[in-house]
C-alpha cells in the first residue's frame, strides 16, 4: 500500500462528494480541491448565502444545500430530500470552545453539533453512500472523556475545551464503530477519520474576545499553525488515498501540529471498543436514528 504521504488527488469525474460546513475553512478548501478534480460537490451549510458565495469561488460542479447540524429536524429534512448516490461523505462541520449553549434539541452545542448531528446524518444517508465516510476529528480528542453520566454538562461546571475534547473523542469512537459495523456486513464502504493538526481557520480566528489571553492565543496560532490549505491535506488524504477502513490521518510533523499527512496517533480512550459500542447505543437513543439495513 502506498504511504499516505504519497497520495495524489485522482480524477473524480462522475463522483459526488457531500461536505458539511463547506462554506469556510477546511471544508471550503476540501470542496474547492475536489470540485477542481471533477467531483460534483455538494456544500451542506447552515448559512446559504455564505455557501453560495463560497461556491462561486470554485471551478467545476457545485451545489449548495441547507443543513443545520444543531437541529435534528434539519438533518432529517436534508436526508429526506437528498435521494442521489454519494461517493464521499465528509463530516467536516464543527464548532470549537463556545460558551455554554444548547442545540435546538437540548444537547450541549459541541457534542450535539460535532457528534450527534453527524451521527444522524451519516446513518440516514448511509444506504446512498458508495465509497467512503470521512469524519474530521482533532488532536484535542486526547483531552476528552465520554462522560456518560453527564454528556450534556447539566451536573458539573462547563469547561469548553473539555466539552470540545469529548465531542472530538466521540468522532473517533464513532468512526471505529461505524467501520466495525460496515465490515460485519461486508460493505465496500469504508469509514476513515482525519485531523488538520493546528490550522489557522475561522475556528481560531473568529472570536470577539479581545482579552490579553485571547490575543496571545490568536498570535500563537498565527505563528505555529499551518495554513487552511495544508490543514485540509489530511482530510483529502482520508477521502481519496488507498487506505484501510478505520484509518486516522493527520500531519506528521512534531506533535502532529503541522506537516505532510500520514497515519496519526490516537489515545487509548479512542480505541476502546466497549465505549464505542456504548456511545453508539446512546447516540441512537438521543437522535432516534439507528444503523440502517444495507
Amino acid at each position: 500500500m502506498t504511504s499516505p504521504m504519497d497520495f495524489g488527488i485522482p480524477d473524480l469525474t462522475g463522483r459526488t462528494a457531500l461536505i458539511t460546513g463547506a462554506n469556510s475553512g477546511l471544508g471550503r478548501v476540501t470542496a474547492r480541491v475536489l470540485a477542481g478534480r471533477g467531483a460534483h460537490v455538494i456544500l451542506a451549510v447552515r448559512n446559504r448565502a455564505k455557501g453560495e458565495a463560497a461556491a462561486k469561488t470554485m471551478s467545476g460542479s457545485t451545489e449548495v444545500r441547507d443543513l443545520d447540524l444543531a437541529d435534528l429536524s434539519s438533518v432529517r429534512d436534508f436526508a429526506a430530500d437528498f435521494t442521489d448516490p454519494v461517493d464521499l461523505l465528509i463530516n467536516n462541520a464543527g464548532i470549537m470552545i463556545p460558551p455554554l449553549y444548547r442545540t435546538v434539541d437540548g444537547f450541549e452545542s459541541q457534542f450535539g453539533t460535532n457528534h450527534l448531528g453527524h451521527f444522524a446524518l451519516t446513518n440516514l444517508l448511509l444506504p446512498q453512500v458508495r465509497e467512503r465516510i470521512v469524519t474530521v476529528a482533532s488532536i484535542a480528542h486526547r483531552f476528552g472523556t465520554i462522560e456518560f453520566d453527564d454528556l450534556e454538562w447539566t451536573g458539573r461546571s462547563y469547561r469548553p475545551m473539555a466539552a470540545y475534547g469529548q465531542s472530538k473523542l466521540a468522532n473517533l469512537l464513532f468512526t471505529s464503530e461505524l467501520q466495525r459495523r460496515l465490515s460485519e456486513r461486508s460493505s465496500s464502504v469504508i469509514a476513515t477519520a482525519a485531523h488538520p493538526g493546528m490550522a489557522a481557520t475561522n475556528l481560531f480566528g473568529s472570536s470577539d474576545d479581545n482579552s490579553l489571553d485571547a490575543r496571545v492565543s490568536r498570535a500563537f496560532t498565527r505563528v505555529v499553525a499551518q495554513s487552511e490549505q495544508n490543514g485540509a491535506r489530511p482530510i483529502l488524504c482520508a477521502a481519496v488515498a488507498d487506505l484501510p477502513g478505520g484509518s486516522y490521518i493527520g500531519p506528521t510533523g512534531p506533535f502532529e501540529i503541522r506537516g505532510k499527512p500520514g497515519f496519526a496517533s490516537r489515545s487509548a480512550k479512542s480505541t476502546d471498543t466497549e465505549v464505542a459500542r456504548r456511545l453508539w447505543a446512546v447516540s441512537e437513543e438521543l437522535t432516534g436514528v439507528g444503523f440502517p439495513e444495507l
